[in-house]
């Protein structure tokens, strides 16, 4: 007969990768072109689909964090100005922190919620609930 403690061992060295590891939400990585003095994130709707959030939203984020103007156009974002690779990834990482991830579990699985004139990011996986600006 097994002690509870060995069978537990025995289960957890079973289970896949991906289950024990906790890291399952990777920041996606943006391809960035630059064409004379204009900067261009060509992933930018893959970027806002796998961070589930509008493409309005991120590009109103970015333009704003980065201080230019710029538009969007079939799926990526046109930006005036030269931003290296490193920076516009920075603003990403930052809009994650900021807005996608939960402040108490860490999660992705967060989603909008407009309460009065507040608008609040919810967790789907543990309820939490914090004020954006």
């Amino acid at each position: 007969m097994r002690s509870y403690e060995e069978l537990l061992e025995k289960a957890i060295s079973e289970l896949p990768k991906e289950v024990v590891e906790r890291e399952r939400f990777e920041i996606p990585k943006a391809i960035v072109h630059r064409e004379g003095s204009r900067t261009i994130i060509k992933n930018f709707s893959q970027l806002a689909k796998s961070l589930n959030r509008s493409e309005g939203h991120l590009y109103k984020y970015m333009v704003k964090s980065l201080g230019t103007a710029g538009f969007l156009e079939s799926g990526r974002v046109v930006l005036q100005g030269k931003f290296t690779e490193e920076e516009v990834q920075k603003e990403i990482d930052s809009y994650v922190r900021d807005y996608v991830l939960c402040k108490e579990c860490g999660s992705p699985d967060t989603v909008f919620v407009k309460e009065e004139r507040v608008l609040f990011l919810r967790c789907t996986a543990c309820g939490a609930k914090h004020p954006v600006r």
